[in-house]
C-alpha cells in the first residue's frame, strides 16, 4: 500500500467511542478447608505468610499498573521524536521507508500530533474504523491504571487501542494509534520478574519475622506451658520450680507471677502432706490412748466401792479427769475422717429436732434452761447432720454458761424465714460472751475453745455439716458488736 504523509487532515476524536469491554468472568467460591489444629509456632506462620502476602499484592499490583502507564508514556515519548523529524522536513515529501522506520520505532500503526492550530498524521496503513480501547494518560488514576492493566492481562484485544498525552515543544497534544500484543507481551515479561523478585523479598522478610517471633514469643510460650505440665508431675519437687528469665515485659511478668505460684503452691502441698501425716499418727496415737483410757476408767469405777476416805474422795476427780480424756480422743478421731458422707437432702422439720436439745441441759453442774421455737418449719437437709451441728453448737453454749455460773443461764434456739427460700436459725445464750482471741480462730479446729478440757473441734464440726448441707454458719452481728452473750447464725434452704 502506498504511503501518505497528510496535513490538516482531522483525527477522531477524544470521545471517540471503544467497544465494550467483556464482562469478567464470575468469582467461584472456594470450598471450605477444615485445617487440623496447629500450635503457636504454625499459627503465627500463617499469620505471618498471610500479611505479607497482602503487603505483596499492595504493592504487586500499582507497580504492574505503573509499568503499562510508563510503557505507553515512552511509546508517546518517541512519537514526538518522530513528529519532531516530520516537522523538520516540511514541504519535503516523506518517503515510505522513513515512515515505516518511525512507527516501527515508536512500535505504533500511527501518529498524530496536533499543535499551532494544525493536525499531522503519520501512517502507513489506513485508520480502523474503532478501536478496542481510550487510554488518555492526561488524566490517569490509580484506580483505572489497576482497572486497564487488568484488561491487558486477562482480556487482550484484537483491535488496537489509542493513547492520548500531553505533546512536547511545539505541540499541543501527540495520539497514537498502537496494537495491545506487544504491551501485554511486555507487562507478561515484567509481571514475571517482578514476582520472582516480590517472593524472594516475601520469603526473607516472612522467615525472618517468623524467626523472630519464635525468639521473643513461641519460646518463652513455650517455655511456660513446659514448666505448668512439668510441675504438675510432681508439685512438691522444688527442682520442677520455673526459673523467671530477666524479661521485663509481659511474659517475664508471667514467668515470675508462674514461679511465685508454684514457690506457694509446693510449700502449701509438703504443708498439707505434713499435716495429713500427723493427722494419721494423732488418729491412731488417740485410738490407742482411748483404749488405755478406757481401761482406766474401769478401774476408776472399782475405786468408787471402796470405803477409805482417800480414795473415795480422789476416785470422782480421776475418773472424771478420765471422761474428759476420751471424750477428747473421741472428738479427736471424729474429727480426723477424711471427710463427711454424702449428705441425704430431704425436707425435715424442725420441731422434732429442736425437741430433743433440752435435754442437753443435764450436761451442766449449774441449772441451764434450753428454749426452743421452731414455727413449723422445715430445712432442706439431712436430719441426722443438722441434728449434730445443732447439738454441738447448744452443748458449746450450755457448757460456757456452766462455766461461767451464770444466774438464770439459758439457751435459745429460735427458727424464723429471713431471705426469700431461706430459714434462719439462731443460737444464742445470755452468757459472757467469747473473747477477741476466741472470735479471731473460732472456727479452727484445735484452737477455738476458752474452756478447759475443751477439744476447740464443736464449731469446725457444725461449720462443716451447715455447708455440706448448703448453709452457713456465722457468728451473728451483736455478738461481733461486743454485746453480751454468743449468738451463731444458721441459714439453710427451705425445705
Amino acid at each position: 500500500m502506498p504511503a501518505r504523509s497528510v496535513t490538516g487532515v482531522s483525527v477522531e476524536s477524544d470521545e471517540a467511542a471503544a467497544p465494550a469491554m467483556p464482562a469478567s468472568a464470575p468469582s467461584r467460591d472456594l470450598p471450605e478447608r477444615r485445617t487440623a489444629r496447629l500450635g503457636l509456632s504454625g499459627r503465627l506462620f500463617l499469620v505471618t505468610v498471610a500479611f505479607v502476602v497482602v503487603a505483596e499484592v499492595l504493592t504487586y499490583v500499582p507497580a504492574v499498573a505503573n509499568y503499562r502507564v510508563e510503557w505507553m508514556s515512552d511509546r508517546l515519548a518517541a512519537a514526538q521524536v518522530a513528529a519532531l523529524v516530520l516537522d523538520g522536513r516540511t514541504g519535503e515529501p516523506v518517503s515510505e521507508a522513513l515512515e515505516s522506520r518511525l512507527l516501527a520505532g515508536v512500535n505504533a500503526r500511527a501518529i498524530a500530533v496536533r499543535g499551532g492550530g494544525a493536525q499531522r498524521l503519520l501512517a502507513i496503513e489506513p485508520m480502523p474504523e474503532q478501536v478496542a480501547d481510550i487510554v488518555d494518560l492526561r488524566d490517569v488514576t490509580a484506580l483505572s491504571a489497576i482497572r486497564g492493566a487488568w484488561r491487558t492481562l486477562v482480556a487482550p484485544v484484537r483491535e488496537p487501542i489509542r493513547v492520548i498525552g500531553e505533546g512536547g515543544i511545539g505541540f499541543d497534544r501527540v495520539e497514537i494509534l498502537l496494537d495491545e500484543a506487544p504491551l501485554r507481551t511486555a507487562m507478561i515479561d515484567y509481571a514475571l520478574r517482578l514476582l520472582v523478585s516480590s517472593l524472594i523479598i516475601a520469603a526473607a522478610a516472612a522467615g525472618l519475622v517468623f524467626v523472630v517471633l519464635q525468639v521473643l514469643i513461641v519460646r518463652p510460650v513455650r517455655r511456660l506451658a513446659t514448666s505448668i505440665t512439668v510441675f504438675a508431675d510432681d508439685p512438691e519437687d522444688a527442682g520442677r520450680i520455673i526459673a523467671p528469665s530477666r524479661r521485663s515485659d509481659e511474659i517475664g511478668q508471667a514467668e515470675r507471677a508462674l514461679g511465685r505460684m508454684q514457690r506457694s503452691l509446693a510449700d502449701q502441698l509438703r504443708q498439707k502432706r505434713r499435716l495429713a501425716e500427723l493427722g494419721l499418727a494423732v488418729s491412731k496415737i488417740s485410738h490407742e490412748l482411748r483404749n488405755l483410757l478406757t481401761g482406766a476408767q474401769l478401774l476408776g469405777d472399782r475405786l468408787e466401792g471402796t470405803e477409805d476416805p482417800t480414795v473415795q474422795r480422789v476416785a470422782p476427780r480421776l475418773v472424771g479427769t478420765l471422761a474428759r480424756a476420751i471424750r477428747f480422743c473421741e472428738a479427736t478421731l471424729a474429727y480426723g475422717r477424711v471427710s463427711e458422707r454424702t449428705p441425704l437432702l430431704a425436707s425435715t422439720p424442725l420441731a422434732p429436732i429442736f425437741a430433743e436439745l433440752p435435754d442437753l441441759a443435764a450436761l451442766a453442774a449449774h441449772p441451764v434452761s434450753v428454749q426452743v421455737a421452731a414455727a413449723d418449719l422445715s430445712v432442706q437437709a439431712d436430719p441426722e447432720q443438722l441434728a449434730r451441728a445443732l447439738a454441738n453448737l447448744v452443748r458449746n453454749a450450755v457448757q460456757a454458761l456452766d462455766g461461767a455460773a451464770v444466774p438464770e443461764a439459758a439457751v435459745r434456739v429460735v427458727a424464723s424465714r429471713g431471705a426469700p427460700g431461706r430459714i434462719t436459725i439462731l443460737v444464742a445464750d445470755n452468757g459472757p460472751g467469747l473473747p477477741a482471741r476466741a472470735r479471731e480462730n473460732l472456727f479452727a479446729p484445735f484452737q477455738g475453745s476458752m474452756r478447759s478440757g475443751g477439744t476447740g473441734l464443736g464449731l469446725p464440726i457444725a461449720a462443716e455439716l451447715i455447708g455440706i448441707n448448703g448453709g452457713t454458719l456465722t457468728l451473728d452481728a451483736s455478738e461481733a458488736e461486743g454485746l453480751s452473750g454468743a449468738r451463731f447464725r444458721i441459714v439453710l434452704p427451705e425445705g
